[in-house]
């Protein structure tokens, strides 16, 4: 019964948005795609409550290359590119703040995280012009299937498959599968598959209340 309620729910979220993406669809013919886009991600946004997370969802299976139909992209939720790919039974936080990232199945990510690309999307070398002008590099970054981020956490490299991130830590270098890293910048504490071996101190996340969304 529930699955067929969500089922309906869904449908109808699609219908509903489907003006918002005819006019992305006219926006980005006329202003170019990455700023139509990021016009409709920051509306999108702001929709509140059980309503935003079913038009979000339906909006952005329509404009990703993909986007999980069972996903959960959290008021505040913002993408500020079109190329972004969100997994199957993945979670968004409140206000999260994403780039051109591969969110793989089963990804969590608390409130407020930020995934950038890179830590070099500037030059800084040159003195005689404004950083805004020197050229920068822009990698895609992949969050691992299973891993989980914590609040506020900054996250500027890959995070590879079943690993957890701690509360705040900033990520400036890959982390490997299975493992659970802390601080600024971030630094592998233990591994998940490694049995025997205890971590230096509690990690902690989000809370548990916010990962009841995962299921709307």
């Amino acid at each position: 019964m529930r699955k067929g309620l969500k089922s309906v729910a869904n449908g109808i979220a699609l219908v509903c948005v489907l003006p918002a993406f005819a006019l992305y669809r006219l926006g980005r013919l006329l202003l170019g795609e990455p700023k139509g886009f990021a016009g409709w991600s920051q509306a999108m946004s702001l929709v509140p409550g059980l309503t935003g997370v079913y038009l979000r969802r339906a909006f952005y299976r329509l404009v990703l290359p993909r986007c999980g139909k069972d996903c959960c992209l959290s008021f505040g939720t913002v993408f500020s590119h079109p190329t972004a790919e969100v997994g199957r039974n993945v979670y968004v936080g409140l206000y999260g703040c994403l780039g051109d990232v591969t969110l793989e199945d089963d990804v969590l990510l608390g409130s407020h995280v930020s995934i950038a690309n890179g830590g070099a999307q500037h030059g800084i070398e040159r003195l005689d012009i404004p950083v805004r002008e020197q050229p920068g590099v822009w990698p895609r970054i992949t969050i691992g299937r299973d891993s989980w981020i914590g609040d506020r956490a900054v996250v500027l490299a890959d995070v590879g498959r079943h690993c957890v991130i701690a509360a705040g830590s900033v990520v400036t270098k890959p982390i490997p599968d299975y493992a659970i890293a802390m601080g600024v910048p971030a630094k592998v504490v233990r591994y998940r598959n490694q049995t025997g071996v205890a971590a230096a101190e509690p990690v902690e996340m989000v809370s548990s209340g916010q990962l009841d969304s995962v299921s709307q």
